[in-house]
């Protein structure tokens, strides 16, 4: 979910005063994408899912939900204005005044597809499977269900309480509402952005030294330091934290992101929002989905599916081996991982290349991304060719992308000890944003090294909040969680890694007792066909 612009004034559904749950739920099996904010019904047209600048997962994952927290966190007031243009009518909540949550059909592997009369049809693209409470995880269909039923959209149990999740989803719209009145949303140009700019300068200027006198190491180090540190406004530009406004932001974020870092910005916000709204979820976050080097649950031991990446996460051989040792070689996989965000950038600005109905400014925005990416290469290929021989460069090249790593380990810190379950579409936002994600607890006068973005748990409850304003606010979210007998979760820099560390080594160890586990069943197998040949 993000800003939108001016949504057609078209439904799908008729205009009604008032919404059964049974009849949103006939609707949504008909096909409607129907969403609940605040008490309306939205009713989302077919054709708005390609062109919602958040991605229409941002979408789908709250179909038949009240998704009034996560719209609300995600979008200005002046677009908020325009999403009540979808409204339908309103609901009808049960007797305790809450509203009856739906399952999304995404949730049991359900979506829609243009047919062959170019009509849009249920497609069956994963099976859900139940651990037995309110969590279902998606593996490969092996036989296709012909279309969703009423079952499908039905929860799962939860011990959840409705009434306690809609208090905290109140109290939350409260909290939400005095960030707002303390300005902790207007952007701190000069004291927030203003050292930041002149460390850039001063990054660059060292880097540009170094290389012009063949320090060509040294050289490498101060660009990746350089491309670590503008990561962190792009992320807030991604987030339309900067100016607050998309085409102003999107287009900074491209002449940083594609044109300064070769990588993709609109890949980062596609893959990025899904992320925040659907945390940790094995199936449907693709920010801790890494097979076959990283698990941070033996979810992924059952080759899960994943909606975001449309295809099953293979738990094979190499998978195995990697997750068993995933624990000792955490830091020599991060240390690379930047050249994994190539490969994830290009390949969507691919596919992307082929989609005919891109999310607004998508057009321009596209053309303007290859160009920055083909200029990146220009000019940094042109860095290594300077170094003079292969091996200078090659040093130029492994040099300045491991310097960028602590990016990465920011990422993991913040989720990978955290808790991965689904607790179900009962749970109201913050519960989940508090649950998944953790702080890094640091000194102002360091904060810098993380980008501020050390204070995650604030971040995600209100992701839209300028980055520099985060410290203030956690200081309301903590009386929040407080009050509402929530956890925050924070951990010193070492003590987060002991427990990342510890989580990836309580997966590794499962996979070593599956591997003794299959050994013994084989041993036993081939003792029982020995006794039979000798009997």
């Amino acid at each position: 979910m993000s800003q939108v612009a001016s949504p057609p004034c078209l439904f799908l559904v008729q205009m009604k005063s008032k919404w059964t749950r049974d009849a949103i739920a006939a609707r949504i099996l008909n096909g409607d994408v129907l969403i609940v904010y605040n008490d309306q019904l939205l009713s989302i047209p077919t054709s708005w899912l390609s062109q919602h600048p958040g991605g229409a997962l941002g979408l789908l994952h709250f179909v038949g939900r009240d998704a009034s927290d996560e719209i609300e966190a995600y979008h200005s007031d002046e677009t908020l204005n325009l999403v009540k243009r979808f409204s339908v009518g309103t609901v009808e909540k049960d007797k305790t005044g809450c509203w009856q949550p739906l399952l999304p059909p995404l949730a049991n592997g359900w979506v829609r597809k243009p047919g062959k009369d170019g009509q849009h049809v249920w497609y069956n693209e994963a099976a859900p499977v139940s651990t037995g409470g309110p969590e279902i995880l998606l593996v490969k269909r092996e036989d296709a269900q012909p279309a969703p039923t009423l079952a499908t959209l039905t929860p799962p149990p939860s011990e959840l309480s409705l009434q306690v999740q809609t208090q905290h989803s109140t109290a939350y719209k409260a909290l939400h509402k005095r960030i707002v009145d303390a300005g902790l949303y207007q952007t701190p140009y000069l004291t927030g952005y203003g050292p930041e700019v002149l460390r850039y300068i001063l990054l660059a200027s060292l880097s540009a030294y170094a290389y012009s006198h063949q320090w060509f190491m040294t050289s490498a180090v101060f660009l990746g330091l350089l491309w670590h540190q503008l990561v962190f406004t792009v992320h807030d530009l991604g987030h339309m934290g900067v100016t607050h406004d998309w085409t102003t932001d999107r287009l900074i974020a491209i002449s940083i992101a594609d044109f300064i870092g070769g990588l993709s910005i609109g890949w980062w916000v596609d893959n990025h929002n899904v992320h925040h709204l659907v945390t940790n979820h094995p199936s449907h976050d693709p920010d801790i989905e890494h097979l076959p080097f990283f698990a941070v649950s033996t979810a992924f031991f059952q080759s899960l599916y994943s909606s975001y990446y449309k295809r099953v996460l293979p738990f094979d051989k190499a998978s195995k081996f990697f997750i068993s040792v995933q624990h000792k070689l955490c830091y020599i996989v991060l240390a690379f991982a930047r050249f994994n965000l190539y490969r994830l950038s290009y390949s969507f600005l691919i596919r992307k290349a082929f989609d005919t109905k891109r999310a607004r400014g998508g057009a321009w925005a596209w053309r303007l991304e290859v160009t920055g990416i083909a200029f990146f290469w220009l000019w940094f290929g042109s860095v290594l060719y300077g170094c003079g021989t292969w091996q200078k460069a090659l040093g130029y090249l492994v040099v300045s992308h491991v310097v960028t790593s602590p990016l990465h380990l920011q990422i993991i810190l913040s989720h990978f000890s955290m808790s991965t379950a689904d607790l179900g579409p009962t749970e109201s936002f913050p519960d989940r944003q508090l649950r998944t994600t953790t702080d890094v607890i640091c000194p102002p006068e360091l904060s810098f090294v993380h980008g501020g973005l050390h204070l995650q748990v604030t971040h995600h409850l209100f992701p839209r909040l300028p980055r520099h304003n985060l410290r203030k606010a956690s200081l309301l979210v903590k009386e929040f969680a407080k009050e509402q007998g929530l956890v925050y979760a924070e951990f010193g820099f070492i003590s987060g890694n002991v427990e990342v560390l510890s989580t990836l080594k309580g997966v590794a160890e499962q996979v070593k007792i599956l591997g003794k586990v299959a050994e013994g069943e084989v041993q036993e197998a081939l003792a029982a066909i020995t006794s039979e040949k000798a009997a």
